[in-house]
């Protein structure tokens, strides 16, 4: 591609945003860059605490438990207190219990504390998806969200990178670094965004969107149960792959590298690949990135060195790219305006219950199987969810439009604000 046509792409992407989206575009960049904990907790229990990798499955799925618990009640207060109220009570929640958690060291403790992170960190996601819907205008949004992705994996990139070598200097120091950059972004929050809640009409307060209502949307739902697979597919990416390559004997600096790639070809491919699918059909594109992200995972079962591993980390970013587009702007279309915080929390309900059963399942399987099963196993969940992808798409009426390709929507994550 030209200089020249790069940079007009780059600046028709940045350009029009207005000021306070920018603002928490930086609060998620500066949480994303402090994201260490979620990178290194599997390594943390298992390398330097000495326990077990069911064990340190347990923890994670305990973490996945608190957003579990938090996702619709944060999704409810996001619709009724405000998205600023809500951010601020997840930033600064986040950055005091996992301080705490750094200092922990009885199981119980450090199980029960992780549980908390959990609850405090992913109630952040409905609000922040919900303001920036908010404040953005319609036309504008998919650019807003895909600008923002961007900032995720960035910030994900590098830390991701940084959090092994911090892991080898001092576990704890990354607990507190993590800590004190979350609250960075509190003060930020608290200090350049206003409240961006729309104010309801006497219809729309009538027709008040409740959590009966998003369990009754069957098609809704059906996207939830099926990003549910997905997820459970990517997590892997988190949990199951750092335990499978601390047992072959490779430091955690080694894994820092390997699943930075992750981040680093999100930043650099999301466009070119988003302008080479936008006129592509989506159901193909959902049931070929379900299947890719499956069977990605699947070749790390014949990884044998930090390189081989880094190459799978890219087949399976390519099916994260090109299913982010495409889900994610299926679930903002089919959010109402007055439900946007209910919507957005059933949706990250699903990533929620996948952070929490996905550490279950990567412990149990590879203590008892082997890592090998484990890969297996992830093919075989990204098959039956292309699968699923194929249904749904072929039931929704055909005059209505399901999704408006463009770039890259932003993914809950377990750890980011």
């Amino acid at each position: 591609m030209p200089l020249a046509v790069m940079r007009r792409a780059a600046r028709e992407t940045v350009s029009g945003l207005p000021r306070e989206f920018w603002w928490l575009w930086t609060s998620t960049l500066v949480n994303r860059l402090g994201a260490f904990v979620a990178t290194f907790m599997a390594l943390y229990l298992t390398l330097d605490r000495g326990y077990s990798a069911s064990y340190a499955g347990l923890v994670a799925s305990l973490h996945g438990l608190g957003g579990v618990v938090s996702s619709l009640g944060a999704g409810v207060m996001t619709d009724r207190l405000g998205r600023r109220p809500t951010l601020l009570v997840a930033q600064t929640s986040t950055a005091a219990s996992v301080a705490l958690l750094g200092f922990m060291h009885d199981p119980v403790s450090i199980a029960a504390v992780a549980f908390l992170v959990g609850m405090a960190s992913n109630a952040s996601r409905p609000a922040v998806q919900a303001m920036m819907a908010d404040i953005v205008r319609p036309e504008d949004r998919v650019r807003a969200f895909s600008l923002n992705y961007w900032a995720i994996n960035l910030g994900f990139a590098v830390s991701s990178m940084a959090a092994g070598f911090i892991a080898e200097f001092s576990y704890l120091a990354g607990f507190l670094i993590e800590a004190g950059m979350t609250l960075a972004c509190a003060l930020l929050v608290f200090a350049k965004l206003p409240e961006s809640r729309p104010v309801q009409n006497a219809k729309e307060a009538r027709d008040d969107v409740g959590l009966g209502t998003v369990l009754r949307d069957r098609r809704f739902m059906s996207v939830v149960g099926l990003s549910f697979l997905v997820a459970l597919v990517f997590q892997q990416g988190s949990v199951g792959l750092p335990v499978a390559m601390g047992r072959a004997g490779f430091t955690p600096a080694d894994y820092g590298m390997a699943i930075a790639v992750n981040g680093v070809l999100i930043v650099a491919l999301q466009i070119p690949v988003t302008r080479f699918i936008q006129h592509r059909d989506p159901r193909r594109l959902l049931v070929i990135s379900s299947v890719l992200a499956g069977y990605g995972f699947g070749l790390t079962a014949f990884a044998g060195s930090v390189g081989v591993f880094a190459l799978t980390v890219c087949v399976w970013t390519l099916a994260e790219i090109v299913n982010a587009p495409t889900q994610t702007g299926l679930v903002v279309q089919l959010s109402p305006t007055h439900g946007r915080g209910r919507y957005q929390g059933m949706y990250t309900l699903s990533w929620s219950l996948a952070a929490l059963i996905a550490p279950l399942m990567s412990g149990v399987v590879i203590d008892r199987f082997g890592a090998e099963w484990l890969w297996g196993l992830c093919a075989l969940v990204g098959t039956v969810a292309g699968l699923g992808y194929g249904l749904l798409m072929r039931r929704l009426p055909t005059e209505e439009p399901v999704v408006e390709a463009g770039p890259a929507v932003a993914k809950p994550e377990v750890s980011a604000a």
